[in-house]
């Protein structure tokens, strides 16, 4: 339940108009029922994977749409990893778009919500790894429509240079980022 927690009080704190403190004290006028064995709350023989950087981004979403603050954000961190074992590994989160609010838009290729990451320069990237990053900027027109638009995703290709193995974790792909006030869906990401 710790991912709950904690994407709960980050959007919380969203919502208020002044900075509060960041302790369990914020959480107190608030219960939880989270069922033991749901997604949320596993037992200890449950395979789970990706809870602070995917699960805790649909949280965050459910409760800003709960208080119909903001439009849906690109609802994961594109975690993207490739390597070759005994080699060498790398890890990278993916930008997106932030979902637009009553009276903005939505920013585009940026991290949303409970991310604290930062992507590698490509000069640095292709120096140190066996890869070259063929394209990496915002993919045009694929944030939500409306009055206030939702911000665009990202391309970013990479081609290895050798043989690798590369996995993606990712999300909105089937399922599309939600609107709000009217506000339209685009087609949602792609890996």
């Amino acid at each position: 339940p710790a991912v709950t927690y904690s994407a709960v009080i980050y959007a919380l704190r969203c919502l208020v108009q002044e900075d509060i403190p960041l302790n369990q004290g914020c959480l107190a006028p608030i219960t939880f029922v989270i069922p033991k064995g749901s997604l949320l709350n596993p037992t200890p023989d449950a395979a789970v994977v990706g809870g602070n950087v995917l699960t805790s981004q649909r949280i965050v979403d459910v409760v800003l749409q709960a208080f119909k603050a903001c439009a849906a954000s690109q609802g994961c961190m594109n975690n993207l990893t490739f390597g070759i074992d005994g080699r060498f590994g790398y890890y990278e989160t993916i930008a997106g778009g932030a979902g637009a609010g009553p009276t903005w838009h939505g920013v585009s290729g940026v991290h949303t919500h409970c991310t604290n990451t930062r992507i590698t320069d490509p000069e640095i990237l292709e120096r140190r790894y066996p890869i070259v990053l063929r394209r990496f900027g915002l993919r045009p027109n694929s944030g939500g429509d409306g009055e206030f638009r939702g911000g665009d995703g990202v391309v970013r290709e990479l081609e290895p240079l050798t043989k690798m193995t590369m996995s993606i974790l990712s999300e909105r792909r089937v399922l599309q980022p939600y609107g709000m006030a009217g506000g339209g869906t685009r087609p949602g990401g792609r890996d």
